[in-house]
């Protein structure tokens, strides 16, 4: 199943050389997870804070269908 993945912010550096826009196409085997995609990315899991799947929070253990889109955000500060 193809999965379109976004990564935000200082994430952005985990993204492969092919990705285009901030944006990674990605072929995921069925059954996997939003975990996978950060396990697969090498993306050290405290740096991602918040988790959106077709424009909805959603969390590590979401399991993925065709054609979904995953955006990953790390942690946020300010005020």
């Amino acid at each position: 199943m193809k999965i379109e993945i976004h990564l935000y912010a200082s994430l952005t550096k985990y993204l492969p050389a092919e990705s285009e826009h901030k944006t990674w196409v990605r072929e995921m085997p069925e059954g996997a997870e939003v975990s996978d995609i950060i396990g697969l990315m090498n993306i050290p899991d405290p740096s991602v804070k918040l988790i959106f799947l077709n424009g909805r929070h959603a969390d590590r253990n979401t399991r993925l269908k065709d054609g979904d889109r995953v955006g990953l955000f790390p942690p946020v500060g300010g005020g």
